[in-house]
């Protein structure tokens, strides 16, 4: 599959995995337990954004690219997202841990898995089994905007800013 660009259908049969955020889990050191999650099912009716990491916990992605989108997620669901999702090849547990690291509750941001790099390699961007830095809008199962950081440490066309910009 080539890189996903504004007017492609999103694939279908996309699937990751996530440890949804529960109250009684909600410690860092507590683990719940990894399901699938459907992408491709799930965002068929909605409208989506979401973005991928190279790594949870590295230092551009900790420190720049999760916080704006933590600060801009009224400004989000202002202009109509309904689901906003992170997207790493870390594992799930991993994933969840930086979620409650950041104090994301519920189901404000989806900390999802792309296990292998996947889907992002499926879409030409992943490097060396990590998923790549990027973000797509999807608007009822279209593509709306999609674009790939190409400068390392950069967050300039998957970031927040950038994304509602193009909402």
């Amino acid at each position: 599959m080539a890189p996903l660009k504004a007017g492609d259908q999103f694939p279908g049969g996309v699937t990751f995995q996530y440890i949804p955020y529960t109250e009684e889990k909600g410690d860092i050191t507590a683990c719940g337990i990894p399901i699938k999650y459907d992408a491709s099912k799930e965002w068929a009716d909605k409208k989506v954004v979401l973005f991928s990491v190279p790594g949870a916990f590295t230092p551009t992605c900790s420190a720049n690219h999760l916080p704006g989108y933590i600060h801009s997620l009224p400004q989000l669901k202002a202009k109509g997202v309904q689901v906003v999702a992170v997207l790493a090849s870390n594992d799930p547990f991993v994933m969840s841990a930086w979620g409650k690291a950041n104090q994301v509750k519920g189901d404000d941001i989806l900390f999802l898995t792309d296990p292998d790099a996947q889907f992002s390699s499926s879409i030409g961007w992943a490097t060396a089994g990590r998923t790549g830095r990027y973000a797509v809008i999807i608007d009822h199962g279209k593509v709306t905007y999609a674009d790939i950081e190409t400068e390392r440490g950069a967050v300039n066309v998957s970031g927040a800013d950038t994304v509602l910009a193009h909402l």
